[in-house]
């Protein structure tokens, strides 16, 4: 008795279809070499599947009964021929990710890369703004930002929680300090990072809502632009709290009206599909911020 998993395509192809030619067709297969494998079927278990009822085959009670399980064997064939598919395609490739602030981005990559050695990561950093277009127009496979909108065209995944903290350079008065207020600040050299900025849209919304009217004597780009100028006594900036590994040169105090967190998230389309960006998604469950 031989029953085998092209016998058990063919035989589920004709529940469904109700004829040969269609199941044929389904299949891609020659109408004789699917009707030759329901007659093995039949004879390997000395059962009768099939009534043929004008141009149509009727499954019989028997068949009704076996459908459901055939059915799941072909479910399971499908789903181990994607998982075997998926890693061959993990084997080489190449990922395009889209990075806010240098972390937790990197250390995700870094895990992801352990994992996946051979796969070539591609990085665009940017604002958050362009993050955000740069997924959604296909230019970056999958993006990692604060406060990604929620609202049905990404699939997300958060990574951490944190929020955004004045930097201060080492040797500065306020760099001793356990928190700092915005009034503080009002005084200072401030720099700020250009609009569209995930960290200065936070910035700007506590200024706004303390009634203050700051004035930047420096904007720049990126997160880890503002880090080399605080380091290099350029003035205070502010900074995601895990928005750089760096330690050197300036310290994170917290901000009293800057105390929400905001979660940071791994975002792709969520009408793509990528088994790469997938494995990248699970990458995130290695890494632990602190």
């Amino acid at each position: 008795m031989s029953l085998t998993a092209a016998r058990m395509r063919a035989f589920n192809a004709v529940v469904d279809e109700g004829n040969y030619s269609a199941a044929a067709r389904r299949l891609g297969m020659s109408q004789p070499a699917v009707s030759q494998a329901i007659q093995d079927l039949e004879k390997s278990f000395s059962v009768k599947l099939f009534e043929r009822r004008g141009r149509s085959l009727v499954p019989t009670h028997l068949a009704l009964e076996l459908a459901p399980i055939s059915s799941e064997i072909g479910r399971l064939e499908d789903a181990a021929r994607v998982l075997l598919q998926r890693s061959e395609r993990l084997e080489t490739g190449v990922l395009r990710v889209g990075l806010g602030s240098l972390m937790p981005g990197m250390a995700i990559i870094g895990a992801f890369q352990k994992r996946f050695p051979n796969i070539q990561v591609q990085v665009e950093y940017a604002i958050f703004s362009d993050i955000i277009d740069a997924v959604m127009a296909g230019r970056a496979d999958l993006g990692i930002l604060p406060d990604v909108p929620k609202d049905g065209r990404f699939r997300t995944k958060v990574c951490l929680t944190q929020e955004v903290v004045a930097l201060i350079p080492h040797g500065h008065p306020l760099a001793s300090n356990t928190t700092v207020t915005l009034a503080d600040l009002m005084v200072e050299r401030l720099i700020f990072q250009k609009r569209g900025s995930a960290t200065q849209k936070v910035v700007d919304k506590a200024f706004r809502t303390a009634g203050l009217a700051p004035h930047a004597s420096l904007v720049l780009e990126t997160g880890g632009e503002v880090y080399e100028a605080v380091a290099n006594g350029l003035g205070v900036g502010f900074l995601w709290r895990h928005g750089t590994s760096r330690r050197d040169g300036a310290r994170r105090v917290p901000v009293v009206e800057i105390d929400a967190p905001y979660e940071e998230v791994v975002f792709r389309r969520a009408d793509q599909a990528n088994p790469i960006v997938d494995m990248f998604f699970d990458a995130t469950d290695l890494v632990t911020f602190s």
